[in-house]
């Protein structure tokens, strides 16, 4: 015999995925790797455990992230590694639940759908969907309801989206493939220019998380990295210091510098009004990088300010939305931020 069924909200990021359980909160937060068996073709590891084998698995195995730049680029291995969560935290007594899931702002309907597909596969009855910066908008604590503008900044793994809410709706949005994936890879290509070493894409992301800063001068440390040497193949280390890390970081933050003028300079007049009250808001994980909320600053003239637990924003704003589900059947007036459309 089934039990009512528990609703969830899924953050699914190009990075890491996130899951909240209706009354209990954030359940999962793991990275969205999967490790596969390429000779039986079944998977053997998901989440941290399989991030573990990132650039170690031997010819057998291949670890990756079956997600890019915020789109599904392996339906099956994300269908797979969103089972594999859910059975962890729910019961197979439990009825099949509906979920709420975020979606980058600006994607097609047939990347949406890829979303609904690979969610519904795992076993959820009924699946809704958010975009990020507005489910970001109401974990940072911010009243998305009224006819008041707000502007959030939502810099995740695969993509960061900008978007000005009013009314439960996006008014100006933008969204970009610029991110901490991409700054990752910017410290690969700097380390193997500079110092003739190459490196994997997770010694990158602890450099960046450990010093990473995009103006010099913003914060202090260094980071021992290790590699191999690119001139006779042995194995290399060296240091790198917080103040070099802003010359691989710089070029990805002055993109997302330049995309938040170009909303503003979108904006309708009154709204503006608003941002230039409130100022602006940052979420995501790579919001917490040193510097860049004062390059945004600078380039804006406008208060700056990084949200309670940034990272968690999105998955809080969909847990938050939960509560929107029954509104879609049983509307009550109200704007409504979440769809089953799809």
């Amino acid at each position: 015999m089934y039990l009512m069924a528990l609703d969830i909200a899924i953050d699914l990021g190009t990075s890491r995925t996130r899951i909240f359980l209706e009354g209990k909160g954030k359940v999962v937060d793991e990275p969205s790797v999967i490790t596969v068996d390429l000779e039986s073709d079944s998977i053997m590891a998901v989440g941290q455990e399989a991030y573990n084998m990132l650039g170690r698995t031997s010819s057998r195995y291949n670890a990756l992230y079956p997600l890019s730049g915020g789109v599904i680029s392996d339906l099956g291995l994300v269908e797979a590694m969103i089972s594999a969560f859910l059975k962890r935290v729910v019961s197979s007594k439990i009825g099949m639940p509906r979920a709420v899931a975020c979606v980058p702002g600006e994607i097609t309907d047939v990347e949406k759908r890829a979303v609904v597909n690979a969610i519904s596969c795992a076993g959820i009855r009924r699946v809704c969907l958010i975009e990020e910066p507005v489910a970001a908008a109401i974990g940072a604590g911010l009243d998305i309801n009224s006819p008041h503008g707000s502007f959030v900044v939502d810099v995740g793994g695969g993509t960061t989206d900008l978007a000005v809410i009013s009314l439960s709706g996006i008014a100006v949005s933008r969204s970009i493939k610029q991110a901490g994936n991409i700054m990752d890879d910017e410290i690969i290509k700097y380390v193997k220019r500079r110092y003739n070493m190459l490196i994997g894409k997770r010694t990158a992301e602890e450099a960046k998380m450990n010093i990473g800063c995009v103006v010099p001068g913003m914060r202090s440390g260094k980071f021992r990295i290790k590699g191999r040497n690119m001139i006779n193949g042995m194995p290399a280390w060296t240091e790198l210091s917080a103040d070099e890390m802003a010359e691989p970081l710089k070029e990805t933050a002055d993109m997302i510098v330049r995309q938040v003028q170009d909303v503003l300079e979108e904006t309708p007049p009154e709204l503006i009004g608003d941002i230039y009250s409130d100022g602006i808001i940052l979420t995501g994980g790579a919001s917490q990088l040193a510097g860049l909320d004062t390059l945004i600053k600078v380039a804006t003239d406008l208060r700056v300010t990084i949200a309670d637990e940034p990272a968690d924003c999105v998955v809080n704003g969909c847990g938050a939305s939960i509560k929107y589900i029954d509104r879609l059947r049983h509307p009550d007036g109200s704007v409504n931020p979440i769809t089953d459309r799809y």
